[in-house]
C-alpha cells in the first residue's frame, strides 16, 4: 500500500534530500525572530494582559460565522493605519494569504508575472488560480517589461499582475522596487510585493520596504506575523474594495477558522513594539552590518546586506555536511537544498536575530571558515 512512498523518500534520501523535523538545539541561526520578539517579555506580558480581560484562545469557527472577534477587527485597523493601507486581512498564516490573493484577485485573461525565486504559496496560488503566469529572471524588472509586451503582441487583452518579494528569503537580496513600479505604471498593472522577511526590520518604524508605494490603488502587500513579529499569520493590506472581494471569494478566507483572537491581540502588541520601539532595529542593522564584514574577511564571501546571509555550497551533500559540521559546534545552521533553492545551488541560510551578538558571530565565521578549508 504504501511502496510508492517508500521509494520516493529513498530516493530523495539517495540524493542528500531527505528531511526530517528536529528539535531546537545550539545557538539559533536559523529562524526568523529577527527582533527576538518570539519568546520576549513584552509578548509575555500582552498574553497575560489579554487572557486577563477575557480575549478566547480560539475563535471557534470562520470570520464569516461566528468566529469574527473584536480584536481581529482592531488589529486589523492598527494594521493598516501602521502600514499605510487602507485596508487589511488577516490570515493564520502568509502562506494562506499569500494563497488567497493568487488564487483569487487575477482573473481570467491577466498575465501573473513573477520573479523566478518568489516563494512557493505564489507559485501554488497561481495554479489554482484563473490567468496565465509566467516566470522571469531574478531581478531583472527589464525582464517583467518585456514578458508583458510579448503577451500583448501574442493577443493578451487583461490586467498585468506584478509579483516579487521585498526580501528574498534565501539570497537576503533585494528588487529595485522604484523601477518595477515604473513598469506598473506603463502598463496598467497590479503589484503584489510580499514584505514577509521586511516586515519589522526594513523600512521607516519596520513597516518594508514598500513603504512609499503603500495605499495606492494598484499595490496589494503582503504582511507575515511569523517572523520579526514575533506571532503567526499574515495581513494582506490592500484597497477596501481588494479586501471586500477576498472576503467574498477568496476560499482560504471563507472556509477557514479565524485565526486566534488571542494570537491576535498579542500581535496587536508586537505592531505596537515595532512603531515605537527602534532600538530593536537599530541593534539588528548593527550586527548585520558587523557579520557582513566578519563573513567578507573570514570566508571572503560577499554579504547580501541583510539579515539572510546565504552561503552558496553548490551540492546537496556538501551543504549537508557542512551544516552537521556547524551543528556538532554548536551553531544551529541549516542546509537548503533544491526545490527550495534551484538546482545545484544549496546553501547555508545563516539568520541573524538578536538571540545573538557579536562574539557568536565572529566565533560562527571563524568556524565556518575552518570547516571550508577542510572541505575543499
Amino acid at each position: 500500500m504504501h511502496e510508492i512512498y517508500t521509494a520516493d523518500l529513498q530516493a530523495l534520501a539517495g540524493r542528500g534530500r531527505l528531511r526530517a523535523l528536529r528539535g531546537r538545539s545550539g545557538i539559533d541561526l536559523a529562524s526568523n525572530d529577527y527582533l527576538g520578539l518570539a519568546e520576549s517579555g513584552e509578548l509575555r506580558q500582552a498574553t497575560v494582559d489579554a487572557l486577563a480581560r477575557g480575549v478566547p484562545i480560539g475563535a471557534g469557527g470562520s470570520r464569516l460565522l461566528r468566529g469574527n472577534h473584536p480584536e481581529h477587527e482592531a488589529l486589523e485597523r492598527e494594521a493598516a493605519a501602521y502600514f499605510g493601507a487602507e485596508s487589511a486581512l488577516y490570515f493564520g498564516a502568509g502562506y494562506v494569504a499569500n494563497f488567497a490573493i493568487f488564487s483569487t484577485l487575477p482573473q481570467r485573461g491577466d498575465l501573473v508575472v513573477h520573479d523566478e525565486l518568489i516563494h512557493a504559496s505564489v507559485h501554488e496560488g497561481v495554479r489554482r488560480g484563473r490567468a496565465e503566469s509566467v516566470g522571469v529572471p531574478h531581478n531583472d524588472i527589464d525582464a517583467f517589461e518585456s514578458a508583458i509586451a510579448k503577451w500583448r503582441a501574442a493577443g493578451g487583452k487583461g490586467r498585468p499582475w506584478l509579483s516579487v518579494e521585498s526580501l528574498y528569503s534565501m539570497d537576503g537580496d533585494c528588487p529595485n522596487l522604484a523601477e518595477l513600479f515604473a513598469v506598473a505604471d506603463r502598463h496598467d498593472a497590479m503589484v503584489v510585493i510580499d514584505e514577509a522577511h521586511a516586515t519589522g526590520v526594513l523600512g521607516p518604524q519596520g513597516r518594508g520596504l514598500a513603504a512609499s508605494f503603500e495605499g495606492r490603488d494598484n499595490v496589494i502587500t503582503l504582511h507575515t506575523c511569523g517572523k520579526a513579529l514575533g506571532t503567526v499569520g499574515g495581513f494582506i493590506l490592500a484597497p477596501t474594495i481588494i479586501r471586500d472581494f477576498l472576503v467574498n471569494r477568496a476560499r482560504p478566507f471563507i472556509f477557514a477558522t479565524a485565526p486566534s483572537p488571542l494570537i491576535a491581540a498579542v500581535t496587536r502588541a508586537a505592531l505596537d513594539i515595532s512603531r515605537t520601539d527602534p532600538e530593536r532595529r537599530e541593534r539588528l542593522a548593527r550586527l548585520v552590518q558587523f557579520a557582513g564584514n566578519e563573513l567578507r574577511r573570514r570566508c571572503n564571501i560577499e554579504p547580501s546586506g541583510s539579515q539572510i546571509l546565504p552561503v552558496i555550497v553548490g551540492a546537496d551533500q556538501a551543504a549537508v555536511a557542512l551544516a552537521a559540521s556547524l551543528q556538532h559546534r554548536g551553531f544551529d545552521v541549516r542546509a537548503i537544498r533544491p526545490p527550495t533553492v534551484p538546482e545545484g545551488t544549496a546553501r547555508l541560510r545563516i539568520a541573524l536575530t538578536l538571540h545573538v551578538d557579536e562574539a557568536i558571530v565572529t566565533e560562527l565565521f571563524a568556524a565556518l571558515a575552518e570547516d571550508m578549508r577542510v572541505a575543499a
